[in-house]
């Protein structure tokens, strides 16, 4: 009978634990499920960045179909670079961009990346400044009261006072995962803004006049073209920290991840592309926001909208600019004081440039084809190369060397085109066809046009 009991109380005593195991196993499914959303964000908000509001001008730059096609060209070859600087760090044994190129080519090679990744976000955050000043001020102007000669309407305001209480205190983080949930929101925004994109464009693409060519098939301004484009999707500087913060960080996980995060940036930045070229076509500017004009109760709240979410993306990009220098510097460890001191320096030499330079479109071009081309095209795959155990010339290794190739000839070829033939920019003023009573034509090149404000000539 005690034989029976004690075997009755064994029996409930491990169906107990299997019932205790399951629970934690699906408590411990649920996290991981909800890291890997997370990390997805993360990656996501890198990915979009400011670039967003800049792929219409990109398609003015190339035209529009041969755009389309670029677009999804370098999104593919991101994805697969992407993949393969993990596949390349999982080859070596490193955890960081750096260390992975610095086991790979040594001194040389470490110091390379090291100025490219820390060039990459330092002008991205000048960026993100440069936008939040352009929309701040034309946001507070709607305000009754408000007037240009207001500090609320001066853009050097906009952005010290997001800079001192907003951007600041977010980048002062030390851990990437806590972002999560600041890229969820940024993500939701970025949605919110195409909306509002794709509704204007139904109007806006009657009532202004389309330029002479608006509708080529291709410009001679492609490498320009790709170079915003490398801008855009360049987020390589932040995939080993987005990696480093998953549970369970393999590469097969950092594949889906990719897939999935590269899938929906991509629809995203077609949306954009397309209704914010097809709006203003020739007249598109760097900065989209730009071209809309500050009366438009629309586009107000969609300046709103895209405000926050640059001021939320910044300290992501501060993320990695810091990392950088202290790995370089401090060793790859960071006081509480150094930290602090090291954020404060970035944040506040960024400040500094973007509130000298206010053209953004300028930025986008030479960051994209000096950091961001060779930290996408160039040399994840010549990482991979070098460290694979077959020949260059093997089949296996056939797409790495095209990347490759592909990435030495539109980096020299796109600076010189971007300082020899640089696209105007409005500098923040109103466009010609926002002004009442201006009587459109067919758009030629070269006609001029009258409004009651000035007369108008269209280059």
């Amino acid at each position: 009978m005690k034989t029976t009991q004690l075997q009755n109380r064994h029996l409930e005593q491990i169906d107990t634990d299997d019932r205790t195991l399951l629970v934690e196993e699906d408590e411990t499914d649920r996290k991981l499920t909800a890291n890997v959303c997370w990390a997805g964000f993360n990656l996501i908000n890198a990915i979009l960045g400011t670039g967003m509001i800049g792929l219409p001008y990109s398609m003015k730059l190339a035209g529009l179909p041969l755009g389309l096609l670029l677009l999804v060209g370098v999104a593919y070859v991101t994805d697969y670079s992407m993949i393969l600087l993990i596949k390349a760090g999982a080859m070596s044994g490193t955890s960081t961009y750096q260390s992975l190129v610095s086991r790979t080519f040594g001194v040389p090679g470490y110091l390379t990346v090291s100025a490219l990744q820390l060039l990459y976000p330092f002008a991205a955050m000048v960026s993100y400044n440069i936008i939040t000043g352009d929309i701040l001020p034309k946001i507070f102007q709607r305000i009754p009261g408000v007037t240009q000669e207001s500090i609320l309407a001066d853009r050097r305001f906009a952005i010290l006072s997001t800079t001192i209480l907003i951007t600041l205190p977010i980048a002062l983080y030390r851990n990437m995962e806590r972002l999560g949930k600041v890229s969820l929101m940024s993500l939701i925004l970025t949605v919110i803004v195409m909306f509002m994109v794709i509704i204007r464009a139904s109007s806006l693409t009657w009532s202004i006049p389309h330029t002479e060519d608006a509708w080529v098939f291709a410009n001679w301004n492609v490498m320009q073209a790709v170079g915003v484009m490398s801008f855009v999707f360049m987020c390589h500087h932040a995939c080993f920290l987005i990696y480093g913060s998953l549970e369970k960080a393999t590469v097969s996980n950092w594949s889906g991840i990719t897939h999935v995060s590269m899938i929906i940036s991509l629809i995203i930045s077609v949306q954009y592309s397309v209704f914010g070229y097809v709006s203003f076509t020739g007249f598109t500017q760097g900065d989209l926001f730009e071209n809309y004009c500050k009366d438009d109760n629309l586009v107000t709240i969609g300046r709103f909208c895209y405000a926050i979410t640059i001021i939320l993306i910044y300290p992501m990009e501060c993320f990695v600019a810091r990392e950088v220098i202290s790995n370089v510097f401090f060793g790859g460890t960071l006081s509480t004081i150094v930290h602090f001191a090291v954020t404060l320096l970035v944040v506040t030499l960024t400040t500094i440039i973007s509130l000298l330079f206010n053209c953004l479109g300028i930025v986008l071009e030479l960051n994209g084809v000096l950091s961001a081309t060779p930290l996408v095209f160039i040399i994840p795959t010549a990482c991979y190369i070098k460290l694979s155990a077959d020949h260059w010339y093997h089949a296996n290794n056939t797409l790495p060397c095209f990347i490759l190739l592909l990435g030495v000839i539109i980096m020299p070829v796109g600076f010189v085109m971007a300082i020899l033939y640089p696209q105007e920019c409005s500098h923040g003023s109103e466009m010609f066809y926002c002004f009442a009573n201006v009587t459109f034509f067919d758009i030629p090149s070269n006609r001029t046009y009258q409004s009651n404000a000035s007369e108008i000539k269209i280059k």
